[in-house]
């Protein structure tokens, strides 16, 4: 597995509560931290920043480590947009980005992005043809004629065009939940970014297999293919931290399992009711009492608990099957801290 970060070093799940802003000036710096520690991959999502401008200013202050969003939201954005965000982004990076796109629910695209709503798994497939065929019209010259129910593309003009680039083409992967979406990133993409609910199970029940459907469906070959999760972790470096952890954690299984479009991964563990109950106190607003919902028994279904001592074994033991990236951190400041990180990466890459 390739262990991944997502900035700032050691970012805690916040539980329900409101995350901490990254502070960007200190991007560049902890890019190369991460990078001197033994990362394979910095991640940046689309929650409080620009996932692009973050990755820009890690990638020019590293060398090796790979770049990805985690996802950036496609809706919003016009496909020929995204296409030139990540060739730049490509160019900067000497090649080691990865465009990580997703598509958010019907409530954000249409009330926080002012966008009008569509299927997303037929839109989300089209979108990613509609960016390879701007990226084929730059790398290769060929005439620019997408047409798609969304998009229309049939005008690329020399002032307007970048050119080749050297390192093509550029790894795109989808975030999926369902399996319909997993169908979609087996046809078009390089790889899927697991939502934090999929469990191991989920993923080898559901997730793969439809993405080997849909890549049978397209002809292509899954060799290579990408799987990256962003496991539900609690860990401290003792059973009096890790308390605080778990109650986070547990907190954030809650909230997950009151949104509508991730039931699935609920009812595929037998927690398709509890899924229901917790929809219910989101709509009534009854936020604090919904961790009470997730049982120690759903808890060790959808996360991973344990020391600083026990936390790589166990996520090697849950994922080292399934995955081929994993997303991991410790909170840590000193050299003290630095060390121990560093060793539970060498356990984690073991896998």
């Amino acid at each position: 597995m390739k262990i991944e970060t997502l900035l700032p070093l050691g970012k805690l799940d916040p539980g329900l509560r409101a995350a901490a802003a990254l502070d960007v000036t200190a991007v560049a710096e902890e890019a190369r931290l991460a990078e001197a520690l033994g990362y394979e991959g910095i991640v940046a999502e689309e929650t409080k920043d620009d996932p692009f401008i973050i990755l820009a200013l890690a990638a020019q202050a590293t060398s090796r480590v790979g770049l990805a969003t985690t996802v950036a939201i496609a809706f919003p954005r016009s496909p020929t947009v995204s296409a030139m965000t990540a060739w730049t982004l490509q160019k900067v990076s000497r090649g080691r980005f990865t465009l990580g796109l997703g598509s958010q629910v019907k409530g954000h695209i249409e009330r926080r992005f002012g966008v009008k709503w569509s299927a997303p798994g037929p839109w989300l497939r089209e979108y990613v043809g509609a960016v390879r065929a701007v990226w084929d019209c730059w790398q290769h010259g060929t005439k620019l004629d997408f047409q798609g129910e969304h998009y229309r593309l049939n005008l690329m003009v020399p002032l307007f065009a970048p050119g080749p680039i050297e390192h093509y083409p550029i790894p795109i992967h989808l975030a999926a939940v369902n399996a319909y979406m997993c169908q979609v990133a087996g046809e078009v993409a390089d790889g899927i970014r697991a939502h934090p609910v999929a469990t191991p199970r989920y993923i080898e029940e559901v997730m793969l297999p439809a993405a080997r459907q849909g890549a049978a469906k397209a002809g292509r070959d899954v060799a290579g293919f990408a799987l990256c999760v962003k496991p539900l972790v609690a860990t401290a470096v003792d059973e009096a931290g890790l308390a605080d952890r778990i109650r986070d954690v547990r907190a954030r299984i809650a909230f997950y399992a009151s949104t509508p479009a991730y039931l699935a991964a609920f009812e595929t563990q037998g927690y398709g009711e509890v899924a229901q109950q917790l929809q219910s106190y989101s709509r009534a607003q009854r936020w604090e009492e919904m961790p009470a919902l997730i049982s120690d028994e759903m808890l060790e279904t959808y996360a991973t608990a344990g020391t600083y001592d026990e936390i790589a074994g166990k996520l090697r033991a849950r994922y080292a099957g399934v995955a081929t990236h994993l997303e991991f951190a410790i909170p840590g400041a000193g050299e003290p801290d630095r060390h121990r990180l560093r060793g539970l990466l060498d356990q984690l890459r073991a896998a």
